[in-house]
Parts: structure tokens; sequence; C-alpha cells
């Protein structure tokens, strides 16, 4: 029996609007599987007691991509960068990103170079396979002066250079201080206009940000590109941290603009929760869901 013309159009209309439906699915699927990285700051203590329990604990909850915040004595929590591979590649874990603080002293003005405690930190960090090696903090000392600070952006450019020649990118995250201007200019600025945007990306606090009273919306339009990673952590009206989707952090509004921001990675965070392991599955559960 012949298919008649009516009904071939009909039925190849269905076909392609069905095409369309698993097509948006499937998309709606990958940037939810993008969100699912956490910053294992938020469980420390948890990570100081067991960590290949912790790390099974996350890969459970459906966690890809963590980003530690412990690398001591070239170690990444008692591991090294060899072992610390293989123990999350074992989970099924990467760790795209990590956190160590690129401080005065780790560059040596005498000899215009790094010492080696920074040299090791880059080495290891392409070892144990992150993207990222992430500064999450700025002395004092160099937040009382403009001057000062553009000057140490230097440094943060040449640690870009570094961490290039290991396939890396250096970064920067913030808190809420860089948003206290010096003489008129905000920290955070400085960092953005003295540093080469080839060299030195951000990786945005998006409740620091916000408290800092700053619209994250903003820094994405007049910095397209910058923002390859962002910490992923709500606020409640009064100010206080809270598990994402339980405060008055827009989200969907936020993530929506991820391709010109330049995000790549985002990591789950909340830096004193009353339950760790509870508060990280709340917010887990929250952008699992989330669909922008």
């Amino acid at each position: 029996m012949q298919t008649s013309r009516r009904s071939f159009i009909k039925s190849s209309s269905l076909a392609i609007l069905g095409a369309g439906f698993l097509s948006n699915e499937m998309l709606a699927a990958a940037k939810t599987k993008q969100l699912t990285g956490i910053q294992l700051y938020s469980v420390k203590e948890d990570m100081a007691k067991d960590a290949m329990g912790t790390l099974k604990q996350l890969a459970a909850m459906g966690y890809k991509n963590v980003e530690h915040a412990n690398y001591v004595n070239r170690k990444f929590y008692g591991y090294s960068a060899v072992e610390f591979k293989k123990v999350l590649g074992d989970l099924g874990l990467n760790m795209p990103s990590g956190h160590t603080v690129l401080a005065k002293q780790h560059w040596d003005e005498t000899k215009k170079d790094f010492t080696d405690a920074w040299k090791y930190t880059v080495e290891d960090a392409a070892t144990v396979g992150q993207q990222f090696v992430i500064s999450p903090w700025l002395d004092a000392s160099l937040r009382k002066n403009a001057d000062d600070l553009k000057k140490f952006m230097d440094v943060f450019n040449k640690s870009g250079e570094l961490c290039k020649k290991h396939g890396m990118r250096f970064g920067y995250h913030n808190h809420d201080f860089e948003f206290k201007a010096q003489n008129g200019q905000m920290p955070y600025d400085i960092i953005l206009n003295n540093t080469d945007p080839k060299l030195v990306k951000m990786e945005m606090d998006l409740f620091w940000t916000v408290k800092g009273k700053q619209d994250p919306l903003t820094y994405f339009n007049r910095f397209p590109g910058r923002f390859c990673l962002v910490h992923v952590k709500d606020m409640k009206q009064n100010g206080e941290m809270t598990e994402v989707g339980s405060g008055s952090i827009d989200f969907k509004k936020i993530f929506a603009q991820s391709e010109r921001a330049g995000i790549q990675h985002y990591f789950v965070e909340h830096d004193q929760p009353k339950d760790p392991l509870e508060s990280i599955k709340a917010s887990y559960e929250y952008l699992r869901k989330l669909r922008y």
C-alpha cells in the first residue's frame, strides 16, 4: 500500500518535531552535566578525616568535577599528584581546577623568577590533570595601594605564562573585598584591566560578587570571555550564605549568559554549612533540575 502524500507529510513533521524535542532535552542534559562540580572546601573537615570516603560519597551524589583547596608539601589531601589523579580517576571524577594562593613570597624580585615552591605548584597541578591554577586570595598589603596591586599584576601575567607552558591557565577567585574602592578604583577592576586576557582568567564567586553589591552580568558584558569558572553558592535576603536554590540569587538568569562570560566549569560551594554533605547534596539536586 502506498503512503498518501498527506500521511507522509504528517509523519515527517512529527519526526522533525520529535528530533527537535530530543535535541532540546539532550542540550538541557548537557548543560546540567556542566553544573556538577564541587569545591572541596565545602567538605574540608570530611576530607581531612577521610578523603577517599568523602570523594566516594560525592561521586555517588552525582558530582563529576572537584576543585581542590588543599595542596600542602606537594600533596593533595595527603596524596601525591600521581596518586590523587588515580584516586579521582578510579571514582570517575575529574579535577579541572584547584586553589593555591599566589603570594608575594612566591616571586623572587632579585632573580626575576618564581620560587621553587610556586614552580612545584604548577608542575603538580599539571600532573594531577588540572586545566586551571586558581589563586583565591590577595595579601592585605596589596589591597592598600592601587599602584602596588597594579605592579603585582605583572606577577599574575608571568604566572599565566608559566601555566601556559604546562598546558594550563592561571586565574583568580574573588571575595567581596575586591569591590571596595581604592582611590576610586576597585581592586577587581584593577585585576581585570591590568592582566592579559589570554593569560589570566577569572573564577567569579557569585555569592561574594553579589555580597559586594555587584551584578555578575555587568562584568560578563564588560569583560566577555574572562570568566572561565564560577563558584555557585546562594545568599539569603539578610546576606547570609545558603544552599543553592534556597536564596535570592537568580542562577537561571546568570547561567543564561554563560557563553558570553566564557564559563566552562561550575563549582558548588558553601563555606560553613551546618551539615556539609547534606548541604552540597541539596545544592546538587537544585542544579540537577535547573534548565536555562
